[in-house]
């Protein structure tokens, strides 16, 4: 095959690997990006401190289902194909979706509003759980020698630019919509709009085409927890601070915005927007780089640099200065991006292809499940007991650290072939 007609098809694979990331990750943050609205609507309570970490225990609801989702369709990938994993998880995203748009209210139906919520948050966690990781695994397992990095990054990128859009899409309606009729009704105008996104994915991934990888005989969840169990759980751990940076620094930031900083929401989201494509513009960057200098390299830096200066970047980010907030979030940005990047090609290189959507999966679900999903919800308990706005700093520092330690212990494999 030559040059000319590889490159369609290689573009082609790209996108069919980002679509459905763009949707997951679009409806998934825009529950964050909306959660003071939220609080109000379906979870009311005398202290806004305790309506807003009920909101974002939904939010942590949806993420404990992700292991779950994982190793659902971490089987389904593994015995029926990469394809039809990718396919059924971008349907069955858009449902549950489209249902928030239309859920009643706490003071429409009470108590049933909240659960209702809760119930439909999971549903969109078990999707979520099995989307981002098969993608990852499509796209290492379809690059070309010495691009994987930069392949694999893609999944990352599409998960990236769906937060963008959920938080563009919030912003723009924090513009147009009078406030009043944001909390009413406009709020629900970002949920609706993510079917669009759902029937886009769904159109491309229907016509990829691709060859999928042999079939294991064995059960790939069996031999996932009998043979890789520890490097599923190196993995996990690895991930630790990716779960936790980025759903402080892309996700919650925008609530710490507003309460803490007070700053006006549409601002805070434009801010975050921006901030999210510089986050864009550096995730392949970084992937380039680890193909040629390695990725173990790239997260030592990323994750050595993050424990520095993480309390130092809240701090610039602490102040009623719009480009102050905005220099200190693109610091983050530059710093996630040098890790978060080069680790779906490292997760895609640790196991043969027999259990490779299964152990990712369920590796890389069961940390964000455990960190990210609580992130906001800790953040603002760190910051209800310490009396200090900035102390998520902190535990963004310490899981740094964590995640540094681990990777001293990866073995660099870019130019390996991956394992059949």
């Amino acid at each position: 095959m030559t040059e000319t007609t590889q490159a369609p098809s290689r573009r082609k694979t790209i996108i069919a690997g980002v679509a459905g990331n763009v949707l997951e990750w679009y409806d998934f943050a825009v529950y964050g990006f909306f959660a003071p609205i939220i609080a109000q609507q379906f979870f009311p309570s005398d202290d806004p401190t305790v309506s807003l970490i009920a909101t974002f225990g939904a939010f942590a609801a949806g993420f404990l289902m992700r292991p779950v989702g994982g190793a659902f369709f971490g089987h389904i990938g593994d015995k029926l194909g990469r394809q039809k994993a990718l396919m059924l998880s971008v349907m069955m995203m858009a449902v549950p979706t489209f249902l928030i748009g239309f859920l009643p209210t706490y003071e429409t139906i009470g108590i049933a509003a909240a659960v209702l919520m809760v119930l439909l948050r999971m549903a969109q966690g078990l999707a979520v759980g099995g989307e981002y990781t098969s993608s990852v695994v499509f796209l290492a397992e379809q690059a070309p020698r010495g691009k994987r990095g930069f392949f694999a990054s893609w999944a990352m990128w599409g998960g990236v630019a769906g937060t963008m859009l959920g938080s563009a899409v919030g912003a723009g309606l924090s513009n147009i919509i009078p406030h009043e009729d944001l909390i009413s009704w406009g709020w629900r105008c970002a949920f609706l709009g993510g079917i669009v996104v759902a029937l886009f994915g769904y159109v491309i991934r229907r016509h990829m085409g691709t060859e999928d990888s042999p079939k294991p005989e064995a059960s790939p969840i069996k031999l996932t927890f009998t043979k890789y169990l520890k490097p599923m759980l190196r993995l996990s751990a690895l991930n630790i601070v990716s779960a936790i940076s980025f759903y402080l620094m892309f996700v919650y930031i925008v609530t710490w915005l507003v309460d803490y900083m007070k700053e006006p929401n549409s601002t805070a989201l434009d801010i975050n927007t921006a901030a999210m494509a510089v986050l864009l513009v550096f995730i392949p960057i970084a992937a380039i780089i680890s193909d040629r200098w390695g990725r173990k390299k790239m997260m030592l830096l990323g994750m050595g640099g993050l424990a520095i200066f993480a309390y130092p970047l809240l701090t610039l980010m602490h102040q009623q200065d719009a480009m102050m907030i905005f220099l200190g979030q693109v610091g983050f940005a530059a710093l996630i991006a040098t890790f978060m990047s080069v680790i779906p090609a490292a997760m895609a290189e640790m196991f043969p292809s027999e259990v490779r959507v299964t152990a990712v999966s369920i590796g890389y679900n069961l940390t964000f499940a455990i960190f990210g999903g609580t992130a906001p919800m800790v953040a603002v308990w760190l910051i209800e007991r310490t009396h200090d706005d900035m102390a998520f700093g902190w535990y963004m520092s310490a899981m740094a650290v964590v995640a540094f330690l681990v990777a001293l212990t990866l073995k660099d494999k870019r130019n390996e072939p991956l394992e059949d």
